[in-house]
């Protein structure tokens, strides 16, 4: 009894088996898809060029993704390539759509190899995709190099700087790690990575007790302030209670005294205002000035 083909291998041999079509057959379809969107002749057209999405999509093969994932990522990019593709330039539809058949290729690794988004710049991406390569060849031969001088070399032959190759090289041989993940998966811990994360931030009980002392101290500013009179208060609260301060001049002048006349008024009602507060509770000692 005869082994059932996989559905993979029967798509792969009807794209082989499809036939080649001559400049003259593929112009003609190309035409008739730009002018009728004619569906017939847009399947003719990508139909005979899905060998060259298989081909294409295999080049990828080691960056670990399913190859199924990359050809019909491959066959997205022959659409878009079909759509755009100008049947009256002298060119043939092959090598037109093979750069869009690339691009998407690419475009769906660099979303789906890493749960950590990266490469989205032109030289990141090259970076990226010819890394491997460009490894393999200067770390073999009689020549050989490793470490920064491989960096460096690979550097200078992408015109990138070598911590980039370096953080490259260090994403593309680390695989992604969970936050979730157990710290030891076979001891049955609940504790998972994240809850030894450290946070800046402060805890829960010390943002609740400072948001108290602030309303505490903003009640004893309050009634402190209830010591000064009416021209001590006013230049209390446009100089040191507004966001944005008034200015020594813009006051004397509402006021019809001299800057420097505010400025004695000032430094009286603070020392009013810090020895009401000293008296009635020390521990806010140096909080006004």
């Amino acid at each position: 009894m005869q082994n059932p083909v996989s559905p993979r291998r029967k798509f792969v041999r009807a794209a082989m088996a499809a036939p080649y079509l001559t400049r003259e057959e593929e112009h003609e379809l190309a035409v008739r898809w730009r002018d009728h969107q004619d569906t017939d002749a847009l399947d003719r057209l990508t139909t005979a060029h899905m060998r060259l999405v298989i081909a294409l999509a295999a080049k990828f093969r080691y960056f670990g993704l399913s190859q199924s994932d990359l050809v019909q990522e491959g066959h997205v990019g022959l659409l878009e390539a079909a759509a755009r593709f100008d049947p009256d330039r002298e060119v043939r539809f092959s090598t037109y759509a093979s750069w869009w058949i690339r691009a998407s290729v690419q475009d769906f690794i660099l979303r789906n190899w890493s749960i950590v988004r990266g490469g989205t710049s032109s030289t990141q991406k090259a970076l990226f995709f010819n890394l491997r390569r460009l490894r393999a060849k200067l770390a073999t031969g009689t020549e050989a190099k490793s470490g920064q001088a491989l960096y460096d070399e690979i550097a200078e032959a992408m015109g990138v700087d070598s911590k980039d190759v370096a953080l490259m090289d260090s994403r593309l041989s680390a695989p992604d790690t969970s936050l979730n993940v157990p710290v030891l998966e076979d001891s049955g811990s609940s504790s998972d990575r994240q809850d030894f994360l450290v946070s800046e931030e402060p805890l829960p009980d010390e943002i609740v007790g400072g948001e108290i002392d602030a309303e505490r101290r903003r009640l004893w500013l309050k009634e402190a302030l209830g010591v000064l009179n009416e021209r001590e208060l006013k230049i209390v609260s446009e100089r040191r209670l507004t966001e944005n301060g008034a200015t020594l001049e813009s006051l004397g002048e509402k006021l019809g005294i001299s800057k420097e006349r505010v400025r004695q008024i000032e430094v009286r009602a603070l020392e009013k205002l810090r020895t009401t507060l000293m008296a009635d509770h020390p521990a806010i000692v140096g909080s006004v000035s």
